[in-house]
Parts: C-alpha cells; structure tokens; sequence
C-alpha cells in the first residue's frame, strides 16, 4: 500500500526554548519527508531531540522557525481552533502512558474521540468495534481499565487513536512501560496495521530491535539529523 505521496515535508526546523536568561536550541535545520504508507522510526540517544520532533510533526508544539506541509496543508498557519480540528481528524497519538479513562469501559475509551467530533453514536460505536477488532481487542470491549494487562491496555490507546481513520499515527516511545514480550506484540501491531492498512506510522523509540521493524530509521543526533546514519529497513 505503500506510495510516493509526501504526507509530511518539513523544512528547516527549529525549537529553541528561552527562560529569558538561557536559550536552548533543541532542534536545528531539520528537514525531512515521509510518504503516505510509510513507518518510520525516529531514533536516537537520550535528550538528542527525537521526541521534540515527533512534537513538532504532531503539532503538538510549535517550531521557533521552519515550515511543516502535512497533507497538503500548510500547518504553521493554521489558529488554534483550526488546529485541533485537523490534530483530531487527521493525527493519532500514542503514548508512553496510556491516558485511559478508569471509570470508562474499553470501548467507551476508545470512541471518547470520535465523540468530539460529532460523529453518530451509531457510527462511534461500530468504528469502535472495528478497530478493537483490528487491534486484537474484540472480546474486551466492557473491561475496566484495571481489568487489562499493560500490552492490553496500550493497545486499547492504540484503537482510541486510530478511531477516527488519522492519516498519520504518531507514537512516542510506546513500550518504554512495558515489559518485552509486550513490548514486542505492540511494535509488531504497529507493523501489521502500516502492512495491511497501509497506515502511516511515526515512532519514537530507544530500542534498536524496535526500530528495525519500520521501513526506515531516521537518527537524530544533538537535535540535528545524523546523516552519517541513514538506514532504510528491509522487510
């Protein structure tokens, strides 16, 4: 399902966070693409910036300077009203926590999203349901929370950010709360859905085995792109 659509264009990125006493560059003159279908990797060590640019892709923060074409749209000038909307029709995030609700059962967390949007109730419910089905969930829709595992409950953050049919799956370090197995299981859902969804995935991880299962790592270094390590996956 994979194609040479560019979804993500990013062009000469920065984030430079000031206190009024010290400027911290955390990200400088990154540019990259990522095309429709694609699952990519971002990796690298500890504070070299690879969550503030998932943040930045996932207009979850705001670059100091750059321009960010996602979709076709030039998302930088976007308001904030406009914003959100496009975060909640178009992006879905995963990350470390879970962020479920504990009074809500599986399902009802998993179509909490697709009730901001104005969707039917009929239709919530029935999104819901398929996606459960595609994340392995279908038999746990009115568990708690505290009645599923970590993997499980992960998972059920996976079906809440895929509800609405997002263009781009963000995901920020994902298994760094569970155990291997787990950990595994996730990141080869992860897989499964980019292969016969074609859904376009953007992970943050630490673990090599992990990033190895997408089409490409991106390695970032200092808050620039290491480009002495570009590596495209085999699969």
């Amino acid at each position: 399902m994979k194609n040479n659509n560019i979804i993500i264009k990013a062009n000469n990125l920065e984030r430079v966070y000031d206190n009024g006493k010290i400027k911290t560059i955390a990200l400088k003159d990154v540019s990259l693409e990522i095309n429709e279908g694609e699952f990519v990797a971002i990796m690298g060590p500890s504070g070299s910036g690879k969550s503030t640019i998932l943040h930045q892709l996932g207009l979850l923060d705001n670059p100091t300077n750059g321009k960010l074409i996602i979709d076709n749209d030039n998302v930088l000038e976007l308001n904030e009203e406009q914003r959100t909307r496009f975060r909640l029709e178009k992006l879905g995030y995963v990350f470390q926590s879970y962020n479920l609700i504990p009074e809500l059962t599986t399902i009802e967390n998993v179509y909490v999203t697709a009730m901001a949007l104005g969707v039917s109730k009929e239709e919530y419910i029935k999104n819901a349901m398929e996606v459960l089905k595609n994340v392995g969930l279908e038999n746990r829709e009115y568990h708690l929370p505290s009645e599923l595992s970590g993997g499980q409950q992960q998972r059920v953050s996976i079906a809440r950010a895929l509800v609405n049919k997002p263009k781009i799956l963000f995901a920020d370090e994902p298994t760094a709360n569970l155990d291997r197995d787990s950990s595994d299981n996730i990141v080869n859902l992860f897989r499964k859905l980019n292969k016969d969804f074609g859904q376009t995935i953007v992970m943050v991880t630490h673990e090599l085995e992990e990033g190895e299962k997408a089409d490409r790592i991106i390695w970032v270094k200092d808050g620039l792109l290491d480009k002495d390590r570009i590596k495209k996956n085999k699969h």
